[in-house]
């Protein structure tokens, strides 16, 4: 097919002797892009910038008395934005935000996790949890419970929906089943 048969990107003539990318390709370049950047939007960071609840935000855990307060995070957006809206709110330097991986993490010193992470990913960190909290500990679930344990107590309703697992109670569940 020569250049000049339609259906034939116009782009592609470039070049030394093709002709130059006209208006038509720039806009089919220019919503190409924009399709490319909305998906990364939409696959990579949007999940991140939805609303959290207030009550279950690192910052708010300081507040109630949860110390250390320290999140994980690899999305350095996510993590600069956690930074961020610490910073904003006061809390520079009283809340942490890290970039690690939480399947890496030592989790044995904790007594008050946190999650919000996607329902694919529980029933694996359901297993870390078990082998790596103390018996002492409570676990905050955001967005999605746990598939297989039984909730202590849950609070608000759909996506402000929270389900706290006391670690003792979940174990006794487990040694039963």
């Amino acid at each position: 097919m020569a250049p000049e048969e339609p259906g034939e990107p116009g782009w592609e003539r470039g070049g030394a002797g093709g002709s130059p990318l006209g208006a038509g390709g720039l806009l089919q370049l220019a919503v190409a892009t924009g399709l490319a950047a909305w998906a990364t939007w939409a696959a990579l960071l949007m999940p991140g910038f939805r609303r959290v609840p207030l009550r279950l935000q690192v910052v708010e855990a300081h507040r109630q008395g949860l110390r250390p307060a320290i999140g994980y995070e690899l999305n350095p957006w996510l993590l600069g934005l956690s930074k961020y809206r610490a910073w904003k709110a006061g809390y520079h330097g009283k809340v942490s935000f890290l970039k690690e991986d939480l399947w890496k993490v030592n989790l044995s010193d904790c007594h008050n996790v946190i999650v919000f992470l996607a329902p694919s990913v529980k029933p694996p960190l359901a297993t870390k949890l078990l082998a790596e909290l103390p018996d002492e500990a409570r676990v905050v679930a955001g967005r999605f419970p746990f598939p297989f344990w039984t909730p202590t107590s849950t609070l608000g309703q759909g996506l402000d929906q929270v389900w706290a697992y006391d670690m003792k109670e979940v174990r006794r569940a487990v040694q039963k089943a």
